[in-house]
């Protein structure tokens, strides 16, 4: 994660006090840049109003691929090498069906996990960014951009939101 100059943590020790004070935040205006959870806290990302696009790149992925891959088994098996063969017919489209289905599962997955990657600016021998390391273990953690924020109202909203540490880096 890029960040500024500046930030300001506030750690909480469980789910709900996340949750609570995100809302009690929100309504403040005060939104955090960055929510990080030992796991997924889908109702902060609801709250936050992010979603991932993710699902509409792998069904582009998915559509594309297999329109590429029949239009590939069809110019193969009937334009460019056209062979008669017990009596099959030339466009014999059920025999592409399970074929299809399969390298559309393989282009799908390779080309997700790229966008992943790619969107994540994930790669080999990357040196990890972890805000706290205590995140990996059992807490709850909201960055904020201290240069976007007024800072006094922010340390006043997160000591009355129950946080269990509040740091500025």
């Amino acid at each position: 994660m890029k960040t500024s100059r500046n930030i300001i943590i506030g750690v909480f020790g469980s789910e709900e006090s996340l949750m609570d004070a995100l809302c009690r935040l929100m309504a403040e205006n005060l939104e955090p840049k960055e929510i990080y959870s030992p796991y997924p806290v889908h109702e902060a990302l609801r709250l936050l109003k992010r979603r991932s696009k993710l699902s509409w790149a792998s069904w582009f992925y998915g559509l594309f691929g297999g329109m590429s891959v029949l239009a590939f088994l069809y110019y193969t098996a009937v334009i460019d090498w056209p062979l008669n063969y017990g009596g099959k017919p030339f466009n014999a489209f059920p025999s592409f069906i399970v074929i299809t289905l399969v390298l559309i599962i393989l282009i799908v997955t390779i080309l997700t996990l790229l966008t992943f990657s790619l969107r994540a600016k994930i790669y080999p021998f990357k040196k990890a960014g972890i805000i706290d390391t205590r995140v990996t273990d059992d807490k709850f953690i909201m960055v904020f951009d201290a240069d976007k924020t007024n800072k006094d109202q922010l340390f006043t909203s997160l000591r009355e939101a129950e946080a269990e540490e509040i740091i500025e880096k």
